[in-house]
């Protein structure tokens, strides 16, 4: 949000700006209902976005790693309409939306940054929603993870799976063994090697072609 930013508009940003936590594994940062004040970046650690149907069935949204930001959503209505929860150790910068609202009328930059992360929100949203095979979900999932974490300075291609593989398989709307049997065969054909939660990529070009209909749609 920073870049490009005089002194005295970054004072008026870090004005607004709460610390929260550090949220524990299973802590949530808001729930479906509850009202709708303020947005939040992730300092630290990862967070999953879901909600729950009326038959009590658990729908993954998101996971949202350093960097990225969470209750964009709330924006439309008056409270969050899905559940945010910890998945690991937490922090967050948290930001008043009502006041945020007011300096990005000020600062046009803040207003288009604010643009850009809604619209980003929504192509993720739709990145899974077409008649995708299980190969080209899963090589579209773990290309979108590692560009995301590289844009942010982590490691493209050495990286924790910091959710669990249910709820891999709960995103990518894939039954948790379909999601097994297809790490399996990446690792097999030396795409991926995975040692429980850990994961590299080895070859980068075969996983790109086999994601390349999901990215581009």
């Amino acid at each position: 949000m920073a870049q490009g930013m005089d002194k005295a508009s970054l004072g008026e940003l870090h004005m607004l700006v709460e610390h929260v936590g550090p949220l524990h594994a299973g802590d949530h940062v808001f729930r479906v209902g509850d009202p709708f004040e303020a947005i939040a970046a992730v300092r630290a650690g990862t967070v999953k976005t879901y909600i729950i149907d009326a038959n009590g069935r658990e729908h993954v949204l998101g996971f949202h790693f350093p960097g990225e930001v969470i209750g964009l959503d709330g924006i439309d209505g008056d409270t969050y309409p899905c559940n945010a929860v910890a998945l690991d150790t937490v922090m967050l910068c948290r930001f008043s939306f009502p006041k945020i609202s007011v300096l990005a009328g000020k600062l046009p930059g803040l207003q288009q940054h604010l643009f850009r992360l809604l619209s980003r929100s929504i192509g993720r949203a739709a990145l899974l929603a077409g008649d995708w095979t299980a190969d080209e979900r899963m090589a579209a999932f773990l290309i979108g993870l590692s560009r995301r974490l590289e844009a942010r300075g982590f490691s493209p291609d050495r990286f924790q799976l910091t959710m669990a593989r249910t709820d891999i398989a709960n995103y990518l709307r894939l039954a948790p063994e379909t999601v097994s049997r297809v790490l399996k065969r990446f690792q097999r054909d030396g795409m991926i090697a995975v040692d429980r939660r850990e994961l590299e990529l080895l070859d980068r070009v075969q996983l790109e072609t086999l994601a390349g209909p999901v990215l581009r749609s």
